[in-house]
């Protein structure tokens, strides 16, 4: 089943459009043509042509930039919709589909009552599709493409024999030399000696006629369903206490983590939905701070939720869904790690229900010697602990924007007043020259170089001052604990 104009129509499908309409993406700073529509085709246009000649040609165009990622989810959705027709369905390319119908066409009536089911169908969902049948992958392929039609069972020559030999799967290239030789189509093709076909091409091109013709086995890889994270419970009698959800949302979670543990997967985000008598339906969201798939753990993190639940006339059906998981492999355990628990996940899971799990923040070590920027902030949630802090030299705990105090002289003044204090300097360390990274713009540091000292004051404060040299002044610009 081949969609020669699957992008165009999927726009189409959803945007009306009379006239010469075409996708256009970008190439080599210029816009070309991706996929037109049949009105299009008729004004001369083609795949691949500059989109400025194509409105030279047809002033009337209508455009629109293609959409790869959309064409391709689109094509997934016809092959679950396809599904219909038998269970083995694979991609064939960016606009195929490949199905083995064997055993399913009786289903239908015969092979010609399915294809004519599926073209009706297709039609009036707005799709051009071309539809070959055959014994072969090969002469499906061949027929949905070159010459719509069915094979007849036993017999791929006869319905192959007049096709072009592009119509075996092979490279331009091959093509182009087989009709300088002469050989054209399929059926020339395969009259032809076989040796000497082997030594110019190599084995690629007699393996695709092999196939087509049914010689060669070809299988079809169906793609395989997504998991889907998902389980429900349907209750003969409602329910409404605190107790027994909490009881159904256990059964659940077990059914749930089972399927994360067989897929190494652990969910991140968790939906509790409690439908109502009355078709009233009641969330609960679990943001977690780190994949789970332990029902032990997760389940008392419902317990808040589920509290505030209304239940109305009783609750008949639960369902529980991850609607974001990620990748959680099994780990190698010892008798050090076995029965470690990650306590800080679940507390971060606790508060983040209440606040928000963004506003549950961690600091970061930073790869910058400029001290306001040698730590990033960062939710907790999202971010690991990372490698330890480490420093040559000791750093305030607190810091703050630099603020001015009177001195004179490249060393720490003996007395001076900050924040309405009176200081006298016991012992200074230092200096330590940072110099600004010039390859970002700081209003800050415009100052130049800085000479950082720490300061002990006969007060009992520990100071940061620094000196700048190329603009005289002292500033006070952290504390120590």
């Amino acid at each position: 089943m081949w969609f020669p104009r699957l992008a165009s129509d999927r726009v189409l499908r959803t945007h009306l459009i009379e006239g010469p309409f075409a996708l256009t993406f970008r190439q080599a700073n210029a816009d070309r043509l991706h996929c037109l529509n049949t009105a299009a085709e008729q004004c001369g246009l083609h795949r691949g042509m500059s989109f400025a000649d194509a409105r030279a040609f047809c002033p009337d165009l209508q455009s629109q930039a293609a959409d790869p990622i959309g064409d391709r989810r689109f094509l997934h959705v016809l092959r679950r919709w396809v599904t219909r027709y038998c269970p083995w369905v694979g991609v064939e390319g960016e606009n195929g589909l490949v199905l083995d119908v064997t055993g399913s066409t009786h289903l239908f009536g015969s092979e010609a009552m399915m294809l004519a089911d599926m073209r009706q169908r297709l039609v009036r969902a707005g799709l051009d599709a071309r539809i070959g049948l055959g014994d072969t992958r090969g002469a499906a392929w061949a027929l949905a493409h070159y010459g719509e039609g069915t094979a007849e069972a036993g017999a791929p020559h006869a319905a192959l024999a007049g096709l072009p030999v592009a119509a075996l799967r092979i490279e331009d290239e091959t093509v182009i030399a087989l009709q300088r030789l002469g050989l054209r189509t399929i059926g020339a093709l395969e009259r032809a000696a076989r040796s000497p076909l082997a030594r110019r091409f190599g084995p690629a091109l007699l393996l695709r006629l092999d196939q087509a013709l049914g010689r060669q086995p070809e299988q079809i890889t169906p793609l395989v369903e997504p998991p889907h994270y998902g389980v429900r419970m349907n209750l003969p009698e409602p329910i409404g206490l605190f107790d027994d959800v909490m009881a159904g949302a256990s059964r659940l979670l077990d059914r749930l983590c089972a399927k994360l543990k067989a897929q190494e997967a652990g969910a991140r985000v968790l939906c509790l939905t409690l439908r109502r008598v009355d078709q009233e339906a009641q969330t609960v969201e679990l943001r977690l701070a780190s994949p789970l798939r332990d029902a032990i753990r997760i389940l008392p993190l419902f317990e808040r939720g589920v509290g505030e639940i209304d239940a109305g006339f009783g609750i008949d059906q639960i369902r529980l869904e991850a609607v974001q998981v990620e990748p959680l492999p099994v780990q190698q355990i010892s008798h050090v790690s076995s029965g470690r628990v990650d306590q800080l996940g679940d507390l971060i899971t606790r508060i983040g229900t209440r606040i928000g799990l963004e506003n549950v923040q961690r600091f970061l070590p930073a790869d910058s010697h400029i001290p306001e920027r040698s730590f990033i902030i960062a939710a907790a949630a999202y971010s690991e602990p990372g490698e330890p802090w480490v420093a040559q030299r000791p750093r305030p705990v607190r810091l703050f924007p630099p603020e001015p105090i009177a001195g004179t002289g490249s060393r720490p003044p003996r007395q001076f007043r900050w924040r309405r204090m009176s200081l006298s300097t016991a012992r200074a360390t230092g200096p330590e020259r940072i110099a600004p990274e010039w390859w970002l713009s700081d209003d800050n540091w415009r100052s130049g170089i800085r000479d950082y000292w720490h300061v002990e004051t006969r007060q009992g404060r520990r100071l940061w001052l620094f000196y700048t040299p190329q603009n005289p002044g002292w500033f006070v610009q952290g504390e120590f604990a």
